[in-house]
């Protein structure tokens, strides 16, 4: 007969068999890092066409230096048709025969493309070595994407320009905070005036309204802020026909 153990003698031959152990796998580890560097170099040919303003009298006073607005025009004046940079600006409103005293240096960006520093500071130096410019009174300006083209190169170099006018553009914050931190000081003594339409479809008035109270929280001591209640996007015609804005920008001066 065959050998059957009673219920309860299985049981207990059950429990006295040894316990099976539970394996725990641990989680494999992070791989380490290792440092590397990769050199990179870029060779850029470029070339951009400009408009040059020379003041009356400029030639017969060999021995004075001229302040300089750089103007950075709108999306809708890029290509290769210098002249469509005079569209707007502020030579629109200088009379023929007036006494405007800058230099008033205005290139042209290319077809689909937004302003380069690089390439806009290279020209801006090609131009301080071959004119009679006061290297103290060098002023920025540009309105729609020039306005951000002015935010950012201005806020990027705030040691290059006495001032700078944004007009209808925006910024990023972080131009401020790095800005802030890396050149404290020139950026602080920074003239700064942007001007916007309450009524712009096209750029926020939002854009300009927290750049210049960036800069304010950041300690820059002036910064003006002109809205014109009506305006929409055209704030530029306004802002560049003042008188003031003009003498305001030669009481600045970069130390």
């Amino acid at each position: 007969m065959p050998n059957i153990l009673p219920p309860l003698a299985a049981a207990l031959l059950l429990m006295a068999a040894p316990a099976v152990a539970q394996v725990v796998t641990s989680p494999a580890p992070a791989p380490a890092q290792t440092a590397h560097q990769f050199q990179y170099t870029k060779t850029i040919h470029a070339t951009v066409d400009y408009l040059l303003y020379l003041p009356r009298g400029y030639d017969a006073q060999a021995d004075r230096r001229w302040p300089l607005i750089l103007f950075l025009h709108g999306a809708g004046e890029r290509g290769t048709n210098i002249w469509k940079v005079a569209t707007h600006g502020p030579l629109k409103h200088v009379t023929a025969g007036s006494d405007f005293p800058f230099i008033v240096v205005s290139p042209q960006c290319p077809e689909q493309q937004t302003w380069s520093r690089d390439l806009v500071l290279a020209l801006l130096d090609e131009v301080m070595a071959r004119q009679a410019v006061d290297p103290r009174r060098v002023y920025l300006t540009g309105l729609s994407m020039g306005g951000y083209g002015t935010w950012d190169l201005g806020l990027a170099f705030p040691e290059r320009f006495a001032a700078i006018v944004p007009i209808c553009g925006g910024g990023q914050m972080i131009g401020v905070i790095l800005g802030s931190r890396d050149k404290g000081p020139a950026l602080k003594s920074l003239g700064v005036w942007a001007f916007h339409g309450a009524r712009d479809n096209v750029v926020p008035l939002e854009e300009s309204q927290r750049m210049v109270d960036a800069l304010k929280k950041a300690g820059v001591a002036e910064v003006k802020f002109t809205i014109y209640p009506e305006a929409q996007h055209n704030s530029w015609t306004e802002a560049y026909r003042d008188p003031a804005l003009y003498a305001w920008l030669l009481t600045h001066e970069r130390r």
